[in-house]
């Protein structure tokens, strides 16, 4: 066996075999995930404190949901919407099956995954929408427009809450730690 194979996963005497990890988030995936994260956190601690810097914060959420929307329907196999966009039944199925802890193990976002990514664009998107409507002068100051703001926000809190669960619950369920997988973008193949 050549040195370099000696150190390739999978690699028994000179065979091939199948590697134990794949790669599953690309880089526009995490970067864009852990920048929300970091953006949105930032923006929520700096609404009435730091106009100007709570606006350009959202001005770069927004700019972040735009790339991540391009990146859903052209980018990486399994970043791409079509790939774990499921119908709400295939959900609600997917969340029983979770509730009795025999779920299946998806490589890239599962049925209940896919929908929150969706539910968080949505609600991120009427957010960074509202916030920039308050900017303009058409918008400022009409109370609906700051209430509607408001709610998104907290909406997208709660969001988060079921999402961060969701993501605890399946790294129990599939003994797979599935931040470090947003992290460095290896998930197990099996």
């Amino acid at each position: 066996m050549r040195p370099a194979e000696q150190n390739m996963p999978g690699s028994v005497s000179g065979c091939q075999q199948r590697p134990e990890r794949l790669k599953v988030w690309d880089p526009v995936v995490r970067v864009f995930h852990w920048a929300l994260v970091g953006f949105f956190t930032f923006s929520f601690f700096t609404g009435d404190e730091w106009k100007s810097a709570h606006i350009l914060s959202g001005y770069t959420i927004g700019s972040l949901v735009a790339i991540r929307v391009i990146w859903g329907l052209f980018g990486s196999e399994h970043a791409r919407f079509v790939n774990f966009v499921h119908s709400p039944a295939t959900v609600l199925r997917f969340l029983a099956d979770t509730a009795r802890m025999r779920a299946r193990r998806y490589i890239g976002h599962n049925p209940a995954g896919g929908a929150m990514v969706i539910a968080l664009l949505l609600a991120i998107s009427g957010i960074v929408t509202t916030g920039y409507m308050m900017t303009t002068d058409a918008y400022w100051g009409v109370e609906w427009v700051e209430n509607t703001h408001k709610t998104l926000v907290y909406s997208t809190l709660v969001l988060i809450v079921l999402h961060i669960t969701g993501v605890v619950l399946a790294s129990v369920e599939h003994r797979e730690n599935l931040v470090r997988a947003m992290i460095t973008g290896w998930k197990r193949r099996s």
